[in-house]
């Protein structure tokens, strides 16, 4: 690696928009807000590996007994881990011999404010990219139990890691949701039944979309809404995801959350959209706090920064930039953005998992 051929550039203006491009991410008002910026915790691992740590633990009242007496001893809560090695993510970009001769002309005829932002293009896009694997690995993982990173969605290595969501704590259906005849309450309401007998209260419920017009089709969430509603007649109309909501928040005590978030895998030279939420999956939800970590470690290029003449920056605590040019194989500029980070679900005995596309034995 050498520096970059436009130094005074990467000095002037590379840490500035790093940081504003972290910021925008971060933000809430934004067309792509990322869920695991909201419900994660940034933790450091020292060893360099996640760990989720559960407890099979309840609201216990304590005993009255009299005056001078002695207390019971109660039973500590049971603990549960799940453990593995945090895996590298990245995303390299570069500028080729044409591209440079392209922003040099642009510098030429006048044109530097133009020039600037075409060779800082890639500067928020490798940033963004370590972003959206988190949000599609969080959500996929959160949707089914296991973070699941395969050779059809990633260019590098396969990761399967399952959080080990209780086998208790999964439900299938009596019939299809497909199917306008299926009562999707009934199955919904076993799962509210498993959590209330935890000592839990369903606060959310997140679904895809799909799934939830399959609810909103059958003859019993029309039934449900209209009851509710004091329709009379015979036609009784479909609701929509308000209407649903409304109803279900007086009858059961939740809000149903579409998760409708498409990202976009490139793998040799193609872009190809995926869903990170599995679709037909269920997940039940309490509170409103934090869901799990996003854990993460140091790079090995963290330790050694003065060995190269790259230009480095650190946006986030997880995130390492960096910009530098390289003579062989060919004249480039390049962007390359690295972390060890994975989003980590934690206390899943309070994840509720119910598959609408299978039915329950």
């Amino acid at each position: 690696m050498e520096e970059s051929l436009y130094l005074e550039w990467v000095q002037q203006y590379f840490r500035g928009l790093s940081l504003g491009t972290v910021e925008t991410l971060n933000g809430i008002t934004g067309p792509q807000a990322y869920l695991h910026t909201r419900e994660l915790r940034p933790v450091f691992s020292v060893t360099g590996k996640w760990e989720s740590t559960t407890f099979s633990n309840r609201a216990v009242m304590a005993d009255v007994v009299a005056m001078d007496s002695e207390l019971p001893v109660k039973k500590r809560p049971s603990m549960g881990k799940a453990t593995g090695e945090i895996p590298k993510i990245g995303m390299h970009k570069q500028l080729n011999e044409n591209e440079l001769t392209q922003l040099d002309t642009l510098v030429a005829i006048g044109q530097q404010e133009a020039a600037v932002e075409m060779f800082f293009n890639d500067t928020p896009a490798v940033i963004t990219g370590i972003y959206e694997r988190n949000e599609y690995t969080y959500q996929f993982g959160l949707s089914t139990g296991i973070a699941l990173v395969t050779d059809s969605d990633n260019t590098g290595t396969a990761v399967r890691l399952n959080f080990g969501y209780p086998d208790e704590n999964k439900f299938g259906v009596a019939a299809l949701w497909t199917n306008t005849a299926s009562k999707p309450f009934d199955d919904i309401k076993k799962v509210l039944n498993k959590a209330k007998a935890d000592g839990r209260v369903i606060t959310r419920v997140r679904l895809d979309s799909d799934t939830l017009e399959n609810i909103a089709n059958t003859t019993q969430a029309k039934e449900l809404f209209a009851f509710q509603s004091n329709f009379v007649g015979g036609n009784i109309p479909t609701p929509d995801t308000d209407q649903l909501n409304s109803m279900v928040n007086r009858r059961y005590g939740f809000t149903f959350e579409v998760m409708d978030r498409t990202c976009i895998v490139e793998k040799n030279g193609e872009d190809t959209p995926v869903k990170p939420w599995k679709a037909g999956n269920v997940i039940f939800l309490t509170g409103n706090g934090f869901i799990g970590d996003l854990v993460y470690a140091r790079l090995a290029e963290q330790n050694r920064q003065t060995v190269s003449k790259a230009t480095y920056i650190q946006p986030t605590p997880y995130i390492l930039i960096s910009k530098y040019h390289k003579l062989d194989p060919s004249f480039s500029e390049h962007t390359k953005s690295q972390a060890r980070v994975f989003p980590v679900i934690n206390n899943v005995n309070s994840i509720y998992l119910l598959e609408s596309t299978v039915i329950e034995a």
